[in-house]
């Protein structure tokens, strides 16, 4: 009886161990799920739209109305370098503030491993840019989920859009709007513009993992600074540029957006 305990014990020990394993699982039919979730910030605070205020690096206050933003191109990587790609027509997100649902994007199918880092494209590439309409659904739909992330005129996608009301702006109304995109096609026939995607890479802090396993889902938390995009390697002024679009000064503020993100922590379910 006492060998029956101690063999029942030690499987349980076992079994334990292998749950809470971060071994890399070399099953290539073992799959799992990520889910990625983006909380919208300001600096440090919870974004609230239309009623709280903020303050900027130039020091101006500032009520931000509308923020959101294209993230892409979606890559895993493990501590040893090895990437999965999530497969393209999965891999365009839009996320904004005004719709609680969109802070939330499921991964299925995800080879099991232990990720360390997220690389991911804030916008849209210009393959997509240029395809068919047919090949462009849901949030790439210029007629429906991207109606408000797109410029008909242009034909192409705006990546991140930025939208409030400022003391501090020229602007008649005192409203500014940051609507940054292009992809570096040409525009009305004409020569190329700007390409303002940007990618970045994020690391898990800590050294933590993403666990993914057929019975483990994993649920990486990233913060977004609605602020970084006035705050960066260029603090940009409202008094000065209440409006920025198409003009050259729109990739100071891809820069920016390129530092607007990062990785709280991650639930390994």
């Amino acid at each position: 009886m006492k060998q029956n305990i101690l063999l029942f014990s030690l499987l349980a020990v076992l079994a334990s161990c292998s749950k809470d394993s971060t071994t890399p699982v070399n099953d290539p039919n073992e799959k799992g799920v990520v889910v990625l979730e983006f909380d919208n910030r300001a600096g440090t605070d919870d974004l609230i739209l239309n009623n709280q205020q903020y303050r900027n690096a130039a020091g101006e206050q500032l009520t931000i109305s509308k923020f959101a933003y294209y993230v892409s191109n979606v890559r895993l990587i493990t501590a040893t370098g090895e990437a999965y790609t999530v497969p393209q027509d999965s891999s365009y997100l839009l996320i904004s503030e005004d719709n609680k649902a969109s802070a939330f994007h499921t991964l299925y199918n995800v080879p099991a491993g232990d990720y360390a880092q997220v690389r991911f494209m804030i916008g849209v590439d210009s393959t997509r840019n240029t395809m068919d309409i047919s090949k462009r659904p849901g949030v790439l739909d210029p007629a429906e989920g991207a109606a408000d992330m797109y410029w008909s005129w242009n034909s192409g996608y705006i990546f991140a859009k930025l939208e409030g009301s400022s003391p501090a702006s020229t602007d008649a109304q005192k409203l500014f709007r940051y609507h940054i995109g292009l992809y570096g096609g040409g525009f009305n026939n004409g020569p190329r513009t700007l390409n303002n995607t940007r990618e970045v890479t994020l690391t898990i802090p800590n050294n933590g993992k993403a666990i993914v396993r057929r019975d483990r889902k994993a649920q990486i938390h990233f913060f977004a600074d609605a602020l970084k995009m006035l705050n960066g390697t260029t603090n940009v002024s409202i008094a000065a540029n209440p409006n920025v679009m198409v003009t050259p000064f729109s990739a100071k503020i891809a820069d920016n957006y390129t530092q607007m993100f990062n990785i709280d922590h991650v639930h390994n379910e």
